[in-house]
């Protein structure tokens, strides 16, 4: 890990900015990919003071945005910075009926958390497998398992992001490259606000995990080349045992703890 340089995206808030301290901590080097530069630099110049002798790059891009994953790759070669471990952290949910959702949100949420993740992916992916080593993280869900009513884009899109990286994981372990699908459930972090998930029934009645333990979670199972990590043994057995029931009963629960 000592002077292995992670590339972490929504780098500025959450879990993005506890992997970057747990991957600094052990003296790795960093660049951190968000769109506000305010928060970036503060972050920045936490980091390098903290931990005396790694360097942290900063990239203010929004990944939402048409060839913002190219930018950010050709940025890097351009600065000779060899990415070791890409963690795709960035993206978002919204909590409503699917109708009731402007398009303009759902149109970022897929481009950020699929498209961009894809693209990164397809990137950096050539430049590992030719080094023989790397890694990647892509931050799923729990709501990858199941349909999620008042949440349809998200679920689907973190279930997208569970069977892209146990596919690519597959095609490239052979390779000195892993592929990890982080899966976590609702967690401590300004993402509960921002989804508008926090007046739901059932996080209303839950005491959320926080966001270090979680991200802690996550980075161990990249570096020991998990294919999938569901953070938490209650979300293990819900995960588990979703395959046992009618998945129309999946979603009418999912839809009642959400109402």
């Amino acid at each position: 890990m000592k002077n292995k340089t992670a590339l972490i995206t929504g780098a500025s808030r959450g879990l993005g900015k506890e992997f970057a301290r747990i991957h600094s901590s052990h003296g790795g080097n960093l660049v951190l990919v968000a769109r506000s530069e305010n928060e970036l630099r503060l972050f920045k110049n936490e980091l390098e003071t903290i931990q005396n002798g790694i360097s942290v790059y900063i990239i203010v891009k929004d990944l939402t945005l048409p060839n913002s994953a190219r930018d950010v790759y050709n940025e890097i070669k351009e600065n000779n910075i060899q990415i070791d471990y890409l963690i795709n952290n960035a993206g978002f949910g919204e909590f409503g009926h699917f109708v009731d959702v402007n398009w303009d949100r759902f149109e970022k949420m897929i481009d950020l958390n699929i498209k961009s993740l894809t693209h990164l992916c397809h990137l950096f992916l050539p430049d590992m497998t030719a080094r023989n080593q790397g890694k990647i993280m892509n931050i799923s869900s729990t709501a990858a398992f199941q349909s999620g009513p008042m949440m349809a884009v998200y679920f689907a899109s973190k279930s997208y992001v569970l069977h892209l990286s146990e596919a690519l994981n597959n095609e490239v372990k052979d390779k000195g490259v892993s592929v990890t699908a982080f899966c976590p459930g609702p967690t401590d972090t300004h993402f509960m606000d921002d989804s508008k998930m926090k007046e739901t029934k059932v996080i209303k009645n839950m005491k959320l995990p926080s966001s270090h333990a979680v991200a802690l979670s996550g980075y161990k199972a990249m570096m020991n080349k998990k294919p999938v990590k569901i953070h938490g043994f209650l979300n293990n057995a819900i995960a588990f045992s979703i395959r046992l029931v009618p998945r129309k009963w999946v979603v009418a629960i999912t839809r009642k703890l959400e109402a």
